[in-house]
This record gives C-alpha cells, structure tokens and sequence, in this order.
C-alpha cells in the first residue's frame, strides 16, 4: 500500500500557496509506484498580486522537464486564470498554439515552460489537482476488461477517458467528463494515469492516496491468487542463476553489450537483476509480454517501446552462447526500430540510436543503457514500474499498450523531446569511464576530478581503499550519484586487477580511458641497490603497469570503440637520475611499453601516451615517505628546501602541481589528441638535462 506521508506539522510551517505545493508534489514524487520520474504534474490555484498590485488567480503548475521528487519553486510556472478560462470555450487547439498562447499568460517570463498538460489542471474547477502514473491505476487502464473492474472498485465516482495524446483536446474531455458527473472523485486515463483533485493541499494529496490504495488493494487480491497457484507470468520457465554466476556472467558479458548498443557514441550499461526482474525475465509469459509495448507514455520515452528479451536458456558456462545470442538480438533489434522508424515517420524527424534500452536475459537479469549511469539506472527504474504494472494488468485480464503509430507519435513527439532538451550539454568526457591507479593520490585524485568536470565516470583504484573512497564521495557529492567508484587494488597482483575490472564493467560497461598511474620510489646508490628494492620497483612501475594496461586492453578489445590509454612516467624515463638506478629503469620501461601497446593498439584505436612529470610533492603518497629524505641527501640539502630547489632548476622556474598533470591526461584522452599516439609530453617545468631528444 501507498502511505500517506503527509506530516501536519510541516504543512503548518510552511508559507500557504506555492511552498505547499512544492512540499505535496515531493511527497508524491518520493514513491516510484506513485509517480514516474519526470512524470505527472500537479497544480494549485491561488491569488497573487500582479506587478501593477492588482489581485489576480493564478494557477502555479508543474514545468516541463522536472521531477515531482526534488522539484523546488523555480520548477512551477504561474499563469494567469483569467486569461487561459477562454480556451475552454474553444473546439480545437494544436500543441503549437497552445504552447504559443500558454507563454503569454505567464505571469514571469523567467518562469520554466509550462507543463504539456497544463490546461488539464486548468479546465478543472478545483484548486489543487494531481495527475500521477501509479503502478495499480496504470495496471488498471492497461488492462483490457479495465472499465470494467474500475466499475467494481470505484462504482460510479470515477470518469474514463479513453487514451488520447496529451493536449488540448485531452484536457477538454477530461474536463467534461468531470462536470458530467456530480460524483466524479478521479478521472482513469486508458493506458496513462490518474488525476485526483482536492480544496486543501492536504485532501488532493489524501485524495490521490486513497484513490490508489483502492486500485492496489484488490489488484493485489488477484496477483496472490495467480500467485498461490504458480500462474504469475504464466508461470517460471527458467530458474535464476545463483548471484555470484549472475554477477560474474554479467562482467563478462557487459562490455560487449556496451560496444554493440554504442554507435556513434558511447553508452554507459548497468546490470539490475532484483527479484522482480529474474521472476519476470525468467516466466513463461515474457516473451510474449515484453512484445507488446510500454505500459505508459513515460515509460517508452526513456525506455523504447519495446525491450530486446535474449533467448537464452541460463547457464553458468555459456558465457560464450550468450555473447552470440546478444550479438545477433542486439542487431536484429536495430533492424526492427528502423522499420519501425521508417514506417511512422514524419518529415524532419531524426531518428535516435537504435539499440535496445532494456535487455532482458533469463536467469541473469536486465542490463540497462543510458548516456550516464544515472539515464542507464532511469531506464532500469522505469522497466521496474513496467512490469508492476504488467504483473497486475495480468492479474485483471490481459495486457494491452499504445498502438504502433500512437507510440511512435508519443516518443518523437515534439513536446515531449522539448523536455529531453532540457538537459545539460554534453561535455568532452560524457559517456566515458575512466580508470585511474593510484586514485586515492595526488595526481590520481586530480585526474578524476578533471575527467569528471568534463562528464566522465570515474573508477579510482588504489590500495588506499579509504582514501580512495573519500576522493568518490566527494566527486559524487558534487557531481552526481555513482559518478565515482572506489575499488581496492594492488597493480602487481594479476586476480586483483581482473576483478577490479570486472567490477568497472558491472557498474558502468566498460572503459574508454586509463590512467597508469600507481606508483612508489625508492633511492639508493647502485651499489647499494638491493635486489628486493629492484623487484618492488620493477614489479610495481613494470608488472603493474603490464596487468592494467592488458586487461584494459583486453576489454577496450571486447567493446570494439578504441579508448585511450595515459602512462604517467617520470623526467627519470628519459634521464639517467643519480641514486635511482631501479625507479629510472622501471620508468623507463614504462615509457616503452607504452608505445608498444600504442604499436599494436593503433590499428583498433587504442591511442597510447606518456606523461613525464617531475618533482611533485604535493599531495604525493610518495613525497611523503623516506623518498623526500633520500633526494635531499642525494642533492646534499635539507627535505624543506626541496620544493624551492625543483622550482628552481627549470627553465620556467615554476613548480609543478598535481592539476599540471591531470590536464595532460585530460588533453592526451580528448578528442583534441585524436590523432596522437605512443607520444610522450614532459610536463617538468624545463629541465634541460631531460629534454627528450
């Protein structure tokens, strides 16, 4: 059951009017089976006073392209009642028209563009009105004996509107629907939703509650009795693998997917595999179900009209077999959305990407796709509201959606993809993943917050995992959930660099760029060199850099859309530095093992580069330990005089700083370094006796 949230105190300190508004709108938004993201709208009509000190009713609605959830003031659009009553009286009204027209009885210009379905809420003479997408009402409109059963659970206090497109004539019907019955409480919208109304705040939002709680209560009758009797979905037909084989399965699985579902540009995937999800994909029915189309209009616009169910039968060791059968259902899908395109299309449409936003694989779960993790999750979210609402149109009779051309007509419609306009503008780095050794450092931790800064993930491995963790929480604080990850990871150990990205895949699909930057140093005479101290720098500036680069290597192989790979090596990769005969060495191998990997790379666009760097201290893990001791011997002066004497023997006389090397790295990954490859770029200051030649 839905819970009615509403806290009496809270209602009372806030000002009457909009702050109401916002805070039973959140409420409702709060609860996925109540509302969509981005979904529904809500509205209150109230007396304001106009800029000449007049007063005037306004009514403040929902604006396009926000969220019932988080949504603030700035989100509501005020328009003047006096000026949109008139439409009533109207026969007719295109969606430019009224857009059009809506823009000038706003009572700020500054105010967002007005919901679609503003005039809905208009043409209702009551002062506060809901229209939400709740799980049950859906189940309900997108049942076929649907006014039927909305007979036994609502008698006759209920209007059904039969599924027209939101605009103008919608909002009309629906209005006189209404004024038609003296009993109406709620109006059912086929294959859409519910709008409730209320005269306080409080009693639309205990309205829309109750309204729902109708619906579910006796849909949940139903779904038990299919239950008990093992009828859900027709049924299981395929077990779930156990969870770790899911998760496993998926990794392996996921940076194909992400390479297939890419096109022109990059996705980002992520794997969902709740138990609805499993009981679903895993049914006799979902076959049969999945084809039909989206539950409700807001569901497809984020999730397609349809989703690519594999026929696959779960196995644990066929990871191969499912490879192929995503290979050729994601290319068969493709096929099927541009005829579906082709068919239903109108002069200047453009058609989007056409892969799968949803996949389904019995026994695995769903992996989802998005241009950021939180559009992948949006999608996921949403399929999850899809098949509650299937699960109880089911257990009322059977499943029906929007008709082909309706669908189309509702995902290209071009108010509705005003509203996807909305969103920021792609940045540099959007839609990429970038995996950064050594994170939780100096260099590390700015890299990631660079990268981000221009829209990339961010996984930060490091055997720090604390303080890799804080470094993402902090990103993802600023930027947005999970735009970080933190995985602990010891570069010389070949199962640990596997399993780290193994876990880059099951959060985001893959990877498009890697930082190679872990790193320690040690200093001793040559003499003195001891053969463990050789071994660590080998194995870790050496074998490390080798592991992270071929198993990113393998997996930028898989997605089959090139990536970047940076090596942060050291002015000691070309300079024969006193005292460090092992750190220089190593570094010099990692200088030419990079533009090995660049050799064979090339020819499948993985560009490889190099970074030389020099002296920084700051925030340095490195600089930090007996090394900062050991360069000040080596250079007979004191550890606090090191930075001023680095400083001091470039040509520049400048410092260097952990942000001077993140924007290399953000240069060498960019598309600005499109063309360069097995490149090394000294960021030193100047130091003559480095200079590569």
């Amino acid at each position: 059951m839905v819970q009615n949230l509403w806290d009496s105190s809270k209602a009372a300190a806030l000002t009457p009017g909009l702050d109401e508004l916002v805070y039973r709108s959140n409420l409702l938004g709060a609860d996925r089976r109540v509302c969509n993201w981005g979904g529904g709208n809500t509205s209150s009509k109230t007396i304001e006073k106009d800029f000449r000190g007049r007063n005037v009713e306004v009514m403040w609605v929902k604006g396009s392209g926000s969220d019932l959830a988080t949504m603030k003031a700035g989100n509501f659009t005020g328009l003047r009642m006096d000026d949109i009553r008139p439409l009533f009286e109207r026969e007719e009204m295109s969606d430019e028209e009224m857009v059009a027209y809506l823009a000038n009885c706003m009572i700020d210009a500054k105010h967002p563009r007005a919901s679609i379905e503003t005039l809905l809420h208009a043409f209702l003479p009551f002062k506060h009105v809901d229209h939400t997408h709740p799980d049950a009402i859906i189940s309900l409109c997108c049942a076929d004996n649907g006014k039927e059963i909305a007979r036994e659970i609502y008698g006759s206090r209920f209007v059904w509107v039969p599924y027209i497109r939101p605009g103008f004539t919608l909002s009309k019907m629906i209005a006189e629907g209404v004024l038609a019955n003296p009993e109406a409480e709620l109006v059912l919208m086929e294959k859409h939703g519910l709008v409730t109304w209320g005269d306080t705040p409080e009693a639309c939002y205990a309205k829309t509650v109750a309204i729902i709680n109708e619906a579910e209560r006796y849909i949940e009758a139903q779904v038990q009795a299919q239950a008990a009797e093992g009828r859900v979905f027709g049924g299981a037909k395929a077990e779930p693998l156990p969870a770790e084989q899911r998760k496993r399965i998926a990794a392996a699985v996921m940076p194909l997917v992400r390479g297939l579902a890419s096109g022109d540009k990059p996705v980002i995937v992520t794997f969902d595999d709740e138990a609805d999800v499993l009981e679903f994909t895993g049914s006799q029915d979902a076959a049969q179900l999945s084809r039909i189309g989206a539950a409700c209009p807001d569901h497809l616009v984020h999730t397609k009209v349809v989703p690519l169910l594999v026929d696959w039968t779960p196995a644990a060791d066929d990871i191969d077999g499912l490879k192929n059968k995503l290979k050729d259902g994601i290319a068969a899908y493709k096929e099927q959305y541009q005829a579906y395109f082709e068919r239903n299309k109108q002069a200047d449409d453009v058609m989007f990407d056409a892969a799968p936003r949803v996949i389904l694989i019995p026994g695995l779960g769903m992996l989802n796709t998005g241009k950021s993790w939180t559009n992948s999750k949006l999608s996921g979210a949403l399929y999850h509201r899809a098949i509650a609402v299937m699960k109880g149109a089911t257990a009322l009779g059977r499943f029906v959606s929007l008709s082909e051309n309706e669908s189309y007509n509702v995902e290209y419609w071009p108010l509705e993809l005003y509203k996807l306009s909305l969103a920021p503008a792609e940045a540099e780095f959007s839609r990429k993943v970038a995996f950064i050794t050594g994170g939780a450092g100096g260099i590390g931790s700015e890299t990631a917050r660079r990268l981000v800064e221009e829209g990339a993930h961010v996984v930060l491995a490091d055997l720090n995992l604390e303080g890799a963790q804080k470094v993402a929480a902090e990103i993802n604080a600023k930027y947005g959930e999970n735009r970080a990850l933190a995985v602990k990871m010891d570069v010389t150990q070949e199962d640990q660099v596997a399993a780290a990205y193994a876990e880059t895949a099951l959060a985001y699909g893959g990877v498009d760029i890697i930082v190679n930057n872990a790193g320690l140093a040690t200093s001793s005479p040559f003499t003195e060199t001891s053969l463990k101290e050789w071994n660590l720098n080998i194995s870790v500036l050496g074998t490390g850099y080798f592991l992270v680069a071929r198993e990113a290597f393998k997996q930028m192989k898989e997605q089959n859309t090139g990536g970047s790979m940076v090596f942060i090596g050291s002015k000691n990769s070309v300079y024969a530095g006193k005292n460090v005969t092992a750190y220089s060495s190593a570094k010099a191998l990692e200088a030419h093992l990079a533009r090995c990997i660049a050799a064979e790379g090339g020819e499948i666009g993985i560009r490889v580069n190099t970074i030389l760097p020099d002296a920084i201290l700051q925030g340095s893990a490195i600089w930090n330990s007996n090394w900062r001791n050991e360069r000040a011997a080596a250079y007979g002066i004191e550890p606090d005089q090191l930075e001023e004497y680095y400083r001091k023997r470039t040509t520049l006389l400048v410092n260097i700083y952990p942000r001077d090397i993140a924007e290399g790295v953000a240069f060498f990954a960019s598309s600005k370094a499109a063309k360069t490859t097995g490149c090394m770029l000294t960021i030193d200051g100047g130091v003559p006796a480095a200079f590569v030649r």
